[in-house]
């Protein structure tokens, strides 16, 4: 007997709410009551009048799951519309992360050659220890940090995943 398995995937949502008190609670609740995992999330507020805010979810499962999701996000109330960016098409993602090296000698010439191959910047400097912000997809970022464990990572902190379709397309 073979079993049929679906493939796992991941989808980049974006979610124009309401900005209340509440919805990203209500959000996150939805996801974390039906035992779906947020692998990113961000949130900002996109109207002059900061009426509407914007959120991006990267989440992974199959695509019954994943339309499962968007339909669920979808009914919630303050929701004004649900875009899964993956299904839409070509789209750019960024995220930023500020990344600590402590190292001396020949660890510290390495970071600085490694952040220069992968465009960090160096935003702060001690005798000790250097932060570097760095910007660009996932996948650029999670192999900066593998890098960067070699010569001395002590800490990072990243900013999520900011996604928009390309194109003319808006939502």
């Amino acid at each position: 007997m073979h079993i049929k398995t679906e493939a796992i995937e991941r989808h980049t949502l974006a979610v124009t709410v309401e900005n209340e008190p509440g919805i990203l609670a209500r959000i996150a609740g939805m996801f974390s009551a039906r035992g779906y995992n947020i692998e990113s999330l961000t949130v900002a507020d996109v109207t002059e009048d900061a009426s509407i805010s914007r959120i991006t979810i990267v989440t992974k499962g199959p695509p019954a799951v994943i339309e499962q999701v968007v339909a669920q996000l979808d009914r919630l109330v303050p929701v004004h519309k649900v875009i899964d960016l993956t299904e839409l098409g070509p789209h750019v993602e960024r995220e930023l992360a500020l990344v600590k090296v402590a190292g001396a000698g020949d660890h510290r010439i390495e970071a600085l050659r490694l952040a220069e191959v992968y465009r960090a910047r160096v935003v702060d400097a001690t005798i000790s220890s250097f932060v570097f912000e760095v910007t660009g997809g996932t996948e650029k970022i999670d192999k900066f940090l593998e890098l960067m464990r070699e010569v001395g990572l002590v800490e990072v902190a990243r900013t999520g995943v900011a996604a928009i379709a390309r194109g003319r397309q808006v939502i």
